[in-house]
C-alpha cells in the first residue's frame, strides 16, 4: 500500500460503491476497459482479489470487504483536500507577496495597500523591495511589477502602461546651480550616479548626455537611496514622474531633454485564473498604477 496509485484506489471505491464495472466507469468519466485495468492493477499490485462476478454484476470477496472501509476513508480525505484547496483559492483572505523595484515599492505600493485592505480586510500584502526580476515560477513572489517583459510561458503579463521618467535637483540644488534646461548644460554638472561599472553613464550618454564619469559626486545603486541623495543636493537624478510630484523639496530640470520611457507590466503565475486573493490583489494593482495618466492633469508644473 506504500506506493498505491490513487488513480488505482478510486476504480476500487467506485466499482464498489456502484456493483459493475458500467456504471463506476460512468461515474468516473472513464471507459470501461481503462476502469476495468485500473481494478486488476489494484489486485495485483496488493496481491489480493477484490471482487468477485455475480451474474451482470460485481460482489465484493471478503478481502474486498475489508479493504472498503479504509479507501472510503482515503477517499473522504481526498474529498475534503479537495474542498478545502477550492474553498482557499476562492476565498478572499490570505496573503499576496508583491515584488517591486524599491522605488515602487517604498513611493508607489504603499498607498494602493491601504486601498486595498479597506475593500478587502482580510487579505494582507507582502511588500517586497527587490530590483531584481523575481522568479515567480519559484514562488518568490505572487505578483511582480516589472520594466520589462516576462519571456516565461507558464507567467501571465499584463501591459498597465508606458510611464515616464524625469531628471531632478533638490531646490536649494537649484538655487545654487541654476536651472539648467539644455542638455549640453549637463557637461558641467553633477549628478548623483547609480551603477558603477558605466552603465548608468552609458545610458545617459545615449540619452543625450554630454556626462563623463567625474560628473558623478556620489552613487547609489537603490533607487530610494538615489533619490535621497538628489534631495540632499548631490546632484541631478533621474526618477520616476509620479514619484518626483509626490516630493516637493525637488524641481525638474534639463526640461528639454526627452523623458525616459518604459513600460509598466504586472505579472503572476498561473494560480491567478484559480486563487481569488491573487486575482483580487492583481486587478487593484492593474487599477492603481494605471491611474497616473489622469492624475497627472492635476498636478501642478514643477519649475
Amino acid at each position: 500500500m506504500d506506493n498505491i496509485d490513487w488513480n488505482q484506489l478510486r476504480a476500487f471505491l467506485a466499482t464498489a460503491q456502484a456493483g459493475s464495472l458500467s456504471a463506476a466507469a460512468r461515474q468516473l468519466g472513464l471507459t470501461q476497459p481503462t476502469l476495468s485495468r485500473q481494478v486488476a492493477a489494484i489486485e495485483q499490485r496488493l496481491g489480493v482479489t477484490l471482487f468477485e462476478r455475480v451474474g451482470k454484476g460485481l460482489a465484493l470477496t471478503s478481502t474486498g470487504h475489508e479493504l472498503l472501509e479504509h479507501a472510503r476513508a482515503m477517499g473522504a480525505a481526498a474529498d475534503a483536500l479537495s474542498l478545502v484547496a477550492s474553498g482557499r483559492s476562492q476565498a478572499p483572505g490570505g496573503v499576496v507577496s508583491v515584488s517591486a523595484s524599491d522605488a515602487v515599492a517604498a513611493y508607489l505600493l504603499p498607498p494602493m495597500v491601504r486601498r486595498l485592505r479597506e475593500q478587502e480586510p482580510g487579505i494582507a500584502i507582502e511588500v517586497i523591495p527587490s530590483n531584481a526580476l523575481s522568479d515567480l515560477l519559484r514562488r518568490e513572489a505572487d505578483i511582480a511589477i516589472r520594466h520589462v517583459k516576462p519571456e516565461q510561458p507558464e507567467l501571465i503579463a499584463r501591459l498597465v502602461r508606458e510611464a515616464t521618467a524625469g531628471f531632478y535637483a533638490s531646490r536649494d540644488w537649484v538655487q545654487v546651480h541654476g536651472h539648467p534646461r539644455a542638455a549640453e548644460e549637463a557637461a558641467a554638472l553633477p549628478f548623483v550616479g547609480a551603477e558603477r561599472d558605466g552603465r548608468y553613464l552609458t545610458y545617459l550618454q545615449q540619452h543625450g548626455l554630454p556626462v563623463k564619469e567625474g560628473n558623478f559626486s556620489c552613487y547609489a545603486e537603490h533607487s530610494v537611496a538615489h533619490w535621497a541623495l538628489v534631495r540632499q543636493g548631490m546632484g541631478i537624478g533621474a526618477m520616476m514622474e509620479e514619484i518626483a510630484c509626490q516630493t516637493p523639496d525637488v524641481v525638474r530640470v534639463l526640461d528639454d531633454v526627452p523623458p525616459v520611457r518604459f513600460p509598466i507590466w504586472l505579472v503572476s503565475h498561473r494560480e491567478l485564473r484559480t486563487a481569488r486573493r491573487i486575482r483580487v490583489v492583481f486587478e487593484a494593482l492593474a487599477e492603481g498604477l494605471s491611474r497616473w495618466p489622469q492624475a497627472a492633469d492635476n498636478q501642478p508644473a514643477r519649475r
